[in-house]
């Protein structure tokens, strides 16, 4: 049993390993995305968010998902694209993956574990924030904006 979000990894949207042990000892707000969501717009609080907090401890972690409404049917080359000519994204994505379901990733099941039902991605740009213990704070549902004083709030205190 995994015990806690730095047991887990993601493939970088490159395909490299991305273990969240790189992400040890800093705040991580892990945020399923999709380029042609009526929520795709939250890019840019997301870069915003992370342009403000980095310096300070955090990352955005942004993870593709094609699992709602077939939203994200790209391949990795073109999220990563569209991520950084339309919103300038420079917070780190990964691979697709799902994150619900059958397939999900394990760190999905792991948060679900760890925070119930609202863990579990209802749509896109669901947000997960862990601690810089690795340890699961919160989850915020899709339509929190990502500067919300709920998400920057829980953000600033667990810097």
């Amino acid at each position: 049993m995994a015990a806690s979000a730095h047991d887990f990894a993601f493939q970088t949207i490159d395909g490299a390993p991305l273990p969240l042990t790189t992400f040890k000892d800093k705040v991580v707000l892990v945020v399923n995305t999709a380029s042609k969501c009526g929520l795709t717009p939250q890019y840019e609080g997301l870069e915003k968010l992370y342009s403000d907090y980095r310096d300070k401890g955090l990352v955005v972690l942004g993870v593709p998902c094609n699992q709602f409404a077939g939203q994200e049917p790209g391949d990795e080359a073109e999220i990563k694209d569209f991520c950084e000519t339309r919103f300038s994204v420079d917070f780190p994505l990964t691979s697709k993956v799902d994150v619900k379901g059958d397939g999900v990733h394990p760190f999905y099941k792991w948060a679900e574990g760890q925070l119930g039902e609202p863990a579990v991605p209802v749509w896109n740009f669901h947000k997960i924030l862990i601690g810089k213990d690795g340890q699961a704070i919160g989850a915020f549902g899709p339509r929190t904006e990502p500067e919300a004083a709920e998400i920057t709030g829980a953000i600033e205190a667990a810097l």
